[in-house]
């Protein structure tokens, strides 16, 4: 698929958005779809997030404040260096996040730079 064929495909697309299950139309959106989906995923992957950007945006979501973070990081100053990025995440703070806080371990895994 190139460029063109690929706006085309998602301009048939959004005609096809109200088609009913069971009818031809609908069996061409689902098609139409994996195969976009497939094109974007090649040409446009999404990285993932940078670890300590999915913790405070999970700690967002639920409203928590860094001493929230104590029981999965250990002190006051762990937390504050971790989000700072003064300290790299333990294999322990990832293995705690990710069970606590459900944060994926695809993301916690994931290299970042340290200031220091």
């Amino acid at each position: 698929m190139n460029i063109e064929l690929y706006q085309a495909t998602l301009a048939r697309i959004e005609q096809l958005m109200e088609a009913m299950p069971n009818t031809p139309e609908f069996d061409q959106l689902d098609i139409l779809t994996t195969l976009v989906e497939a094109y974007e995923k090649k040409h446009y992957p999404i990285a993932p997030p940078n670890p300590i950007d999915a913790i405070k945006f999970r700690m967002e979501q639920l409203e928590l404040k860094q001493t929230d973070l104590i029981p999965y990081i250990g002190s006051k100053s762990k937390v504050s260096e971790i989000l700072s990025h003064k300290r790299a995440l333990s294999k322990q703070m990832i293995r705690s996040l990710h069970e606590s806080l459900n944060i994926p371990l695809e993301v916690l895994i994931q290299p970042y730079p340290l200031n220091n």
